[in-house]
């Protein structure tokens, strides 16, 4: 798109060539020098270049823009797709450690314990979100471990993680 600087520019070049050219062409008929002919020769030329160089260049950037448009819409749907690979990479995670949770035979409470212990919470910000005591939360980690068969935190956080590293 034509910006209005360089509708401008534009303008004042076509303005510069028509006067110019009048002047050339009542130069020729009063035997004007052919220095003073040659001189306003070259200023319609290069008047006449800078608008072609303007056009071109123009052009060049409208066909950069499109270029950067479709690689942006591109990126765009690059993007969409990754993103619902991995929202269903992570429904399909989620599911197996349900289905994990279901065969340990955990109870709806320890499943939701199991999650947050999971997500890297803390006993006591585990008790505080399940509005109980910091005991009764070990007390069925404690539970977790011995259903999941693994020594503690590290070891039931490491049973579903280590296929990923």
């Amino acid at each position: 798109m034509l910006n209005l600087k360089t509708i401008a520019i534009i303008l004042i070049l076509l303005i510069v060539i028509v006067s110019n050219a009048f002047d050339l062409i009542n130069d020729f008929t009063t035997e004007e020098t052919a220095w003073h002919i040659i001189e306003e020769s070259i200023v319609i030329t290069l008047a006449l270049t800078l608008i072609t160089y303007l056009i071109i260049n123009l052009k060049r950037h409208a066909v950069n823009l499109q270029q950067l448009r479709q690689e942006l819409e591109s990126t765009e749907y690059s993007l969409e797709q990754s993103n619902t690979l991995i929202h269903n990479a992570r429904k399909e995670y989620s599911n197996v450690i349900h289905q994990q949770f279901d065969d340990w035979q955990l109870s709806q409470s320890q499943q939701q314990i199991a999650l947050l212990l999971l997500k890297g919470l803390s006993f006591n910000e585990i008790a505080a979100i399940r509005e109980t005591k910091e005991k009764t939360v070990r007390q069925q980690a404690s539970e977790i471990y011995k259903k999941a068969g693994v020594a503690g935190r590290h070891a039931f956080s490491a049973w579903f993680f280590e296929d990923f590293l």
